[in-house]
């Protein structure tokens, strides 16, 4: 089915675009025959200390494909003392598995990426099936997710203490690091396998233990991990998984939070969230890891290379159909070549976007998460165009949870779109006129997670590299993110850094000792 845009005479020449509709019907049948064909994956129950578990109150919770909207299955609604009891599991294990040797948890990590990978297409089928996004974008995940199992396979064997030279001969002083013990962990929707294993891979490759809670709209990666961590070896305990509907979500979250024997939460999700999990954790006085949400700039100078700075828009914006915490949400045009690289992003946008079902091997733009995303968008969208903005492509709801790719000019600074993280298909395009301008503008946010700039002028890239105030920041390049990169944000987007060589760190403890009497 192709949706045609009604046009009138003299309307702008971006409308005239033709937005092909891919159909999303994915009948009772197809739905079956896709569940079948790797249902040895798919558990409807939570996982506590190696076993497949229900809930106490035996209350369970739907989920269902966000594209069709129909029902995939249900699994445990699991409450604070569920929680308690993985919590109490996880403890219990620790005191084993801590006194594993690096090599013996580098073993079992490596062991879990072949599985992962023996098991790719049929983990990407789950994952397509929970949030939405095209298949090939799936196995793009798995590649980037099972990255991080196999880099931290490694890295565990890199955990390395220190000497200090002492100023007295009867002392020596020696750093150690150990692992800083039972962590909680709360993962969002949009990256359902990828944001597990940067999380509990490091803490696992560590020696900590791991009580995990999957977002309600996508508990199916998690558990299909759980089944190939516990093939590959990994004992009963140090991953534990329980799953809760929306209603529980924030008395299992702070029940992680408050618990004295967690010593360290993850979260990656919204700022507000961040905030309250960072407030509820202090009373413990634990590490806490945020990844935040973001409110990217991507800038593009006069100088940059035009096809270069629309391929990365493409990538930085519509991956995941626009919900990822680094898309680009401001896009930032220096004047002289504002309207030049309207048309050439226009002109992408027309060839390469098309919406419809993950499955459908032509769909390059699935569904957003649920109708409240959906909601958002449209009211972004709408605030645009109410104060002045000019919608050039898309600007509507489709079936279902589908929005069209939009792309909107003539932004402005006092517009939701701009100052709100959009996490959606929204190509918001403000102009400016200077450098100065550029790096205030972007700057000028209490986000603080991603940047982007690009220009084909060596001084001016390391420039402006230098004074954005954004924890990773791609020159001339939309998709930075990388197992071996460190991935984080400054100022409300977050504390710590995950990925890369310093992605243990937030999951060890460091000791000093000092041994006198060595005369």
């Amino acid at each position: 089915m192709r949706i045609r845009l009604l046009l009138g005479k003299g309307l702008n020449l971006y409308q005239t675009s033709i937005v092909p509709f891919y159909s999303t019907k994915f009948t009772k049948t197809r739905l079956d025959q896709t569940l079948r064909s790797y249902h040895r994956l798919l558990y409807e129950k939570a996982y506590v200390n190696g076993q497949w578990v229900e809930a106490s109150s035996g209350k369970t919770f739907d989920v269902f494909n966000p594209s069709t909207q129909e029902k995939i299955g249900c699994v445990p609604d699991m409450n604070a003392g569920d929680t308690e009891r993985a919590i109490q599991c996880a403890a219990e294990t620790l005191e084993v598995w801590k006194e594993t040797t690096a090599k013996e948890r580098s073993n079992i990590l490596r062991r879990w990426v072949d599985l992962c990978n023996e098991n790719k297409e049929d983990l990407a089928k789950i994952l397509t099936l929970e949030m939405g996004k095209p298949l090939q974008e799936s196995i793009g995940e798995l590649n980037y997710g099972i990255g991080f199992l196999e880099w931290f396979s490694e890295e565990a064997r890199r955990v390395y203490g220190d000497i200090i030279p002492s100023p007295a001969k009867s002392k020596k002083m020696l750093v150690l690091k150990q692992p800083i013990g039972v962590t909680g962990m709360i993962t969002p929707w949009n990256f359902p396998h990828a944001m597990i294993t940067r999380k509990a891979g490091p803490a696992i490759a560590a020696g900590c233990t791991v009580v995990l809670k999957p977002a309600e709209d996508t508990p199916y990666s998690a558990l299909a991990l759980c089944e190939l961590a516990e093939k590959a070896g990994l004992p009963p305990g140090v991953l534990n998984v329980i799953t809760c509907s929306r209603d529980n979500s924030a008395e299992v979250g702070k029940t992680l939070c408050k618990s004295p024997t967690i010593k360290q939460i993850s979260f990656t999700g919204s700022t507000p969230v961040g905030k309250i999990l960072l407030e509820q954790s202090a009373s413990t006085v634990k590490k806490v890891s945020l990844e935040n949400g973001g409110n990217a700039p991507f800038i593009v100078f006069e100088t940059a290379d035009i096809d270069k700075a629309v391929t990365g828009v493409m990538g930085s914006k519509f991956r995941n159909t626009g919900q990822a915490c680094i898309c680009a949400n401001r896009i930032m045009v220096q004047d002289s070549i504002y309207e030049t690289f309207l048309d050439a992003l226009a002109k992408r946008m027309k060839q390469e976007l098309h919406i419809g079902d993950g499955f459908n091997p032509k769909s390059t733009q699935g569904p957003l998460i649920n109708a409240r995303a959906v909601e958002k968008i449209d009211h972004l969208v709408q605030d645009a165009k109410s104060n002045g903005a000019i919608i050039l492509l898309g600007g509507q709801r489709k079936e279902g949870n589908f929005y069209e790719p939009t792309l909107i000019r003539d932004v402005t600074t006092d517009m939701r779109c701009y100052n709100e993280e959009q996490f959606g298909p929204l190509a918001a395009v403000i102009r400016f006129k200077t450098e100065e301008e550029a790096i205030y503008l972007a700057n000028n946010t209490s986000s603080g997670l991603a940047g982007y700039v690009f220009t084909e002028n060596i001084s001016q890239m390391w420039r402006i590299a230098e004074k954005l105030e954004f924890g990773i920041v791609g020159v001339n390049e939309g998709l930075p993110a990388m197992p071996e990169a460190i991935f984080g944000g400054w100022k409300e987007s977050g504390l710590g850094r995950e990925g890369g060589k310093y992605g243990l760190e937030d999951y060890l403890e460091i000791k000093y000792v000092c041994m006198g009497g060595l005369e």
